[in-house]
C-alpha cells in the first residue's frame, strides 16, 4: 500500500468518526438561540441597572442602539465573510501567507506592506495573464484590464524601490534661533578639545583569556580577568534563549567576563581612567569596537580609555519567548566589577598597571541602554547593599566623579520599583532629534533626578542636537537605528554626516571630562552656550540645558499646585495671558519628571489688519491686552550680587495659544450665529486663505519677548530675550518617509538655558539697584502668538572663562 493510499484511508476514517459526533442541525439552531437568548437578557438586565443607577432614562435608548447596531455588524460581519469565502481558493491562500510575512517585516507603517499586497497582486496578475497562450484568447476589454494591471504593478514596483533608493526626503527650512544672535557670543579662544593631545597611544585588551567567539579577549588579551557571578542581577537567563546564549559565549550567568578594550597614553601616571559601554543591539553584531573614534582621541589627552564588553547581555533572536529583561542594573554592577579590577592592578606592585591610575578621577560613558547603566553604577557605587536585596553587599564608593549618558533610555531598571537618583556626581546627557531608536530625550529625566549638596563644585548638562541620530555615535551602529533590513523606508536625508555627529561627541566629552576629572574649567561656557563653541563644532541647531552646584532657584514649580505661590513667600502672577497653568512637562513618552509653568498668548484678533508682526519694529500694545507674568521676589528671597547671572530655562510648547476658541470654552450663542451667518464678506477670505495655502509655507519666526527688571524703588531695566538668543521653535523630524504622506511632524518640547549679566544689563539704568531687586517680569509683546514652558528662574554665579577663575573646590 503506497503512502498517499494510506493517507487517504486516514483522512476518510476520521471524517467517518467526526460525522458520527458532530452536532446536527437542530443542536446548532439551539445553541445559536441559547446563546442569543443569553446574551440578550444579560445585557438589557445590565442596561436596566445602569438607568436605576444613573437614574437615566436615556441609557435605556443607548442600549436599544447597541443592540441594533450588533445586529447590524453581524450581518454586514458574515456578509464579509461570505465574500472572503468567494475569494479562488489559490488567491485566498496566497493571502493567508503573504499578509503576515509582509506585516511581521520590519518596514515601520502598516501602509506599506498593504501597499505592497496591491502592487504584487497588479504585477503577478498582469505578467501571468499575458501569457501567449493565454492572452490571445480573452476579449478586447479583458486584454485593456490585463496591460492596465500590469502597467499599474510595475508603476507601483517602480515607485516602492525609488522611495527604498532615495536617501531621505526634505524637511521644511527651519531657522536656527541661536543663529540670529551669534554675534553677540564671543567663541572660546582656545584650542578645540576635540584636538589630539601629546600622548603616544597603546592599544590592549583584557579579558578572559578563553571567549571562543573573539580573538581579541581569547589568546589575544594583554591582561587576564577572572569572571563574576551575575546572580543577584541577572532575571530569565533560562529557557531556549537562556540555552542558546550559553551555547554562543560559553559561559552562563554565573560566569560573566570582565573583558575591556583599552586605549592608554604611553607614560607613567597616574592617569584619570574612562569606561565606555554601549547599549542593546543584536549580541552577535559585537558593538564595544565602535567607540575607537573616542578612545584614540581621549588617550591622546592623557586619560585611559576602556570600551566595556557587555555584548553577552545583549537581545538575540532567541528572546522572542523568553530573554533577558530589566537586566541594566546588571549592566551598571558590571561596571563597578571592571573597576574594582583597575583598582585591584592599579593596587598590584607586582602589575604592570602599579600606580597608573588616578582613582579618585573616574568616569563613566553609557550609550542607550549603556546610557542608563551608567546611572546606576554611579547609584549603586553610592550604597553598601543592593537596594532590591539588602542580603547582597554592594560598598564599592569609588571616586566617580562625573557620568555621560549618550542617547541613553530610561527606567527599563527600577530599584525598588522606582527611578534612579544619585546625588554629587557631575551628569551630561546628548541626544539626537532625529533618533529612530530612543526617540524621546530620556537623558533629560535623568538630568532632573540628580542633586549635588557636598562642597565641591559639580554640574548637570543636557545637549540636543539637531539632524543627530542614535546610532552614528557608534561607529559600528552606523544611521540605521531600526536595524531594518529595507533601511530605505528610513528617512535619513535629514541625518548629519556620521564624521559630523563624532566631532560633536568628541568636543562635548573631552570637554567634559577635561573640566570634571583635569578641573579645566574653561570649558563650562560651552555646556550653557553650543555657540561658544562654533569654531569646533558641526553648524547644526543646539540646545543646551545646564545647572551647576551655586545655581539657585526662586521658581522651579515642583512644591505645590498654588499658581500664585513661590517659595520663601514670593509671588507669581498673570496678566492677559491665553495659557497659564502648572503642570507636567510631558515629551514623547512618559513624563520629564518635572513641573513647570505653561503661559501663551494670542493678538490676533487684535488689529489683525493693521499690525505687522514680522517686522523689527514690533507693535505697541495698550496696557489693557498686553500679556505678561511677574515673578515677585518674597522677603526671604535670596538676591543677586555683581557676580550673579539671571538663568531660567524656556521651551516652546506645541499646544494652542488660544484654546478657549474651541471644545468647552465655546460659546454657541444667537450673537455668535449671527456673526457667522454673512458668506458674501467672508468669501474673500476664504480665497486669499486658499491663495495662502497654495503658497510654499514661510519657517515660523523664532519667538523672542521682553525682560523686565524693577527695583523696591521701582526702578526698572529691560532687554529683549533675543539679546541672548530667541526662542527655538520646536525642533521637526520625520524618522520615516512615509510620514511625508501624513505631513506631521514628531516633535518635543526641549528646555534651552537662558543667561543675562545683571551687571551688564544693569548699567542701562544707574538708579537700578541690583541687590535691591523685587521683580522679574516676562512680557510677550514681540511675537503675535505662542505658548512656551518656563522653569528653573533663579541666579548663578558667572562662569570662569579660564582656569585662574575657576569655581572653589
Amino acid at each position: 500500500m503506497s503512502f498517499k493510499t494510506s493517507i487517504k484511508k486516514l483522512q476518510n476514517w476520521i471524517s467517518r468518526l467526526f460525522n458520527k459526533i458532530k452536532p446536527g442541525d437542530y443542536a446548532i439552531q439551539g445553541a445559536g438561540i441559547g446563546l442569543l437568548i443569553g446574551s440578550v437578557v444579560l445585557f438589557v438586565i445590565e442596561v436596566l441597572g445602569m438607568g436605576i443607577n444613573f437614574a437615566d432614562s436615556w441609557i435605556l435608548i443607548l442600549g436599544g442602539l447597541i443592540v441594533l447596531g450588533s445586529v447590524l455588524l453581524s450581518y454586514l460581519g458574515n456578509w464579509l465573510i461570505k465574500k472572503y469565502v468567494e475569494i479562488p481558493k489559490p488567491y485566498k491562500i496566497a493571502l493567508l501567507i503573504s499578509i503576515p510575512l509582509l506585516f511581521l517585516m520590519r518596514l515601520g507603517d502598516t501602509r506599506i506592506p498593504a501597499f505592497m499586497v496591491l502592487v504584487f497582486s497588479l504585477l503577478g496578475a498582469g505578467i501571468w495573464v499575458l501569457r501567449p497562450a493565454h492572452f490571445g484568447k480573452l476579449s478586447v476589454p479583458k486584454k485593456a484590464v490585463a496591460f492596465l494591471g500590469l502597467i499599474l504593478g510595475l508603476a507601483g514596483s517602480g515607485a516602492f524601490l525609488y522611495f527604498l533608493t532615495i536617501r531621505g526626503l526634505d524637511m521644511e527650512e527651519q531657522i536656527n534661533a541661536a543663529q540670529l544672535s551669534a554675534d553677540k557670543i564671543t567663541p572660546l579662544e582656545m584650542e578645540s578639545p576635540a584636538s589630539p593631545g601629546a600622548f603616544e597611544v597603546e592599544y590592549f585588551t583584557y579579558g578572559s583569556g578563553k571567549d571562543k567567539r573573539r580573538e581579541e579577549f581569547a589568546g589575544g588579551v594583554k591582561y587576564t580577568t577572572e569572571s563574576v557571578d551575575g546572580t543577584p542581577f541577572l532575571d530569565r537567563w533560562e529557557g531556549w534563549s537562556g540555552k542558546y546564549r550559553t551555547w554562543k559565549w560559553g559561559f552562563d550567568y554565573r560566569e560573566l567576563p570582565l573583558n575591556g578594550r583599552v586605549w592608554k597614553p604611553k607614560g607613567k601616571g597616574p592617569f584619570p581612567l574612562v569606561l565606555i559601554v554601549h547599549g542593546n543591539h543584536p549580541m552577535q553584531d559585537y558593538s564595544d569596537p565602535g567607540y575607537e573614534y573616542l578612545g584614540e582621541l581621549m588617550a591622546s589627552r592623557g586619560f585611559i580609555f576602556v570600551s566595556v564588553d557587555e555584548n553577552f547581555l545583549n537581545g538575540s533572536w532567541t528572546d522572542y519567548s523568553k530573554g533577558l529583561e530589566k537586566e541594566n542594573d546588571a549592566r551598571g554592577w558590571m561596571l563597578l566589577e571592571h573597576l574594582r579590577q583597575w583598582k585591584d592592578w592599579n593596587q598590584d606592585s607586582s602589575h604592570e598597571l602599579f600606580g597608573m591610575i588616578d582613582m579618585k578621577k573616574l568616569s563613566l560613558i553609557g550609550h542607550s541602554r549603556g546610557g542608563e547603566a551608567v546611572g546606576h553604577a554611579a547609584m549603586l557605587n553610592q550604597l553598601d547593599y543592593y537596594p532590591d536585596d539588602a542580603s547582597i553587599p554592594l560598598g564599592y564608593h569609588f571616586g566617580i566623579q562625573s557620568v555621560i549618558a549618550i542617547a541613553p533610555v530610561d527606567g527599563q531598571y527600577k530599584p525598588g520599583g522606582s527611578l534612579t537618583k544619585f546625588s554629587n556626581v557631575s551628569y551630561l546627557t546628548i541626544h539626537g532629534a532625529q533618533d529612530q531608536d530612543v526617540e524621546s530625550f530620556d537623558g533629560a529625566k535623568q538630568f532632573e533626578r540628580i542633586t549635588f549638596s557636598d562642597s565641591v563644585y559639580r554640574f548637570k548638562a543636557g545637549l540636543y542636537v539637531a539632524n543627530a541620530n542614535h546610532g552614528q555615535f557608534n561607529s559600528s551602529w552606523g544611521d540605521n537605528d531600526m536595524l531594518a533590513t529595507f533601511s530605505g523606508v528610513l528617512n535619513r536625508g535629514q541625518l548629519m554626516d556620521a564624521k559630523e555627529q563624532e566631532t560633536i561627541a568628541q568636543v562635548y566629552i573631552s570637554a567634559f571630562l577635561e573640566a570634571t576629572l583635569n578641573q579645566k574649567y574653561e570649558y563650562l561656557p560651552l555646556f550653557m552656550d553650543a555657540r561658544k563653541g562654533r569654531n569646533w563644532l558641526p553648524e547644526t541647531i543646539y540646545l543646551n540645558q545646564f545647572e551647576d552646584s551655586r545655581s539657585q532657584f526662586w521658581a522651579g514649580y515642583d512644591e505645590d499646585f498654588d499658581v500664585l505661590s513661590l517659595p520663601k513667600g514670593g509671588k507669581a502672577q498673570g496678566k492677559n495671558l491665553s495659557v497659564w497653568r502648572e503642570g507636567e512637562v510631558v515629551p514623547k513618552y512618559g513624563l520629564k519628571g518635572t513641573r513647570a509653568v505653561f503661559l501663551g498668548w494670542n493678538y490676533e484678533d487684535f488689529g489683525k489688519d493693521s499690525l505687522d508682526w514680522d517686522g523689527d519694529q514690533k507693535p505697541v500694545l495698550p496696557d489693557s491686552i498686553s500679556a505678561s507674568y511677574t515673578l515677585t521676589l518674597g522677603p526671604e528671597s535670596f538676591r543677586p550680587d555683581s557676580s550673579s547671572v539671571l538663568i531660567f530655562s524656556l521651551a516652546e510648547s506645541n499646544e494652542s495659544s488660544n484654546p478657549k476658541s474651541s471644545g468647552k470654552w465655546v460659546k454657541n450663542n444667537d450673537e455668535n450665529q449671527e456673526e457667522a451667518e454673512p458668506k458674501e464678506e467672508s468669501e474673500p477670505e476664504e480665497k486669499e486663505e486658499e491663495q495662502e495655502d497654495e503658497e510654499e509655507e514661510k519657517p515660523l519666526a523664532p519667538l523672542d519677548l521682553t525682560l523686565e527688571l524693577v527695583d523696591t524703588e521701582g526702578k526698572q531695566i529691560s532687554f529683549l530675550l533675543s539679546e541672548f538668543s530667541p526662542l527655538q521653535r520646536l525642533i521637526q523630524s520625520r524618522v520615516m518617509k512615509i510620514q511625508f504622506l501624513d505631513k506631521k511632524d514628531e516633535t518635543e518640547s526641549i528646555f534651552q538655558i537662558f543667561q543675562f549679566d545683571l551687571v551688564k544689563m544693569a548699567s542701562r539704568n544707574p538708579d537700578f539697584q541690583l541687590e535691591k531687586l523685587h521683580q522679574i517680569r516676562f512680557i510677550f509683546d514681540r511675537s503675535e502668538q505662542g505658548v512656551v514652558i518656563l522653569d528653573q528662574v533663579g541666579l548663578m554665579p558667572k562662569l570662569p572663562i579660564n582656569s585662574e577663575n575657576s569655581p572653589p573646590l
